[in-house]
């Protein structure tokens, strides 16, 4: 009894969960129409969430055509949203980051293959001990091409995984940048324990994956 208790417990969980994720609030946000946003001095902008930003800002940032990369939040149904607001789990929110690139040296088809091949695309909610939907991967596209993009690559990887892929492909909205203190963290804090212990692995591992895309190291 104890036993089918316990389960009926979980999968009540679970299905809240679900519910919250979909509520008619986020609904209407999966749904929408995409925000396209403007090329500025011949720049783009591109939008990802999988996981601890600080980790993806440091990614993207070692790709050969980005320019900068800007932590932040976006999928969510608010825009009353900070670090503390998005750990709540009711914004919808996810960490997300804001890569402002060169088109003619990168395209946004090698930035979703970075996406995909920087991340473990099998996992829900999450990557690696961050859990919670703050911690969603999510790829956000601005416009048919990119969304068309977005599916050929997710549906060719779960092919050759045989996995399900847990990134979500939401159109874009809004970006929110997070405050300063969570600006460019790995890069101002190597020695920090989750930086050492989580972000430069994580880093590491993309970079002996897509050694062509890096950029040139800076001799001192």
């Amino acid at each position: 009894m104890k036993k089918a208790l316990l389960i009926f417990s979980i999968l009540l969980c679970f299905s809240c969960q679900n519910q919250a994720q979909t509520s008619p609030k986020q609904q209407k946000i999966i749904n929408a129409k995409p925000v396209e946003v403007p090329m500025e001095d011949g720049k783009a902008k591109a939008y990802f969430a999988s996981g601890c930003f600080w980790c993806v800002e440091a990614i993207y940032e070692s790709v050969k055509g980005v320019d900068e990369v800007i932590s932040g939040f976006s999928g969510g149904h608010t825009d009353d949203i900070t670090y503390e607001k998005s750990h709540s789990g009711k914004t919808g929110h996810a960490e997300a980051v804001e890569v402002i690139y060169d088109p003619e040296v990168v395209s946004f088809s090698t930035l979703v293959d970075v996406y995909f091949g920087s991340q473990n695309p099998t996992q829900v909610n999450g990557q690696e001990n961050d859990h919670g939907p703050q911690y969603r991967s999510i790829i956000f596209y601005q416009n048919d091409e990119q969304k068309k993009i977005i599916e050929e690559k997710k549906s060719a990887l779960a092919k050759q995984l045989d996995a399900k892929i847990a990134a979500e492909v939401y159109p874009f909205q809004k970006f929110y940048p997070v405050s300063a203190y969570h600006q460019d963290f790995v890069k101002r804090n190597p020695n920090q324990g989750y930086v050492r212990a989580v972000s430069i692995p994580r880093l590491n591992r993309f970079k002996a994956k897509f050694p062509e895309l890096l950029k040139e190291e800076k001799k001192n």
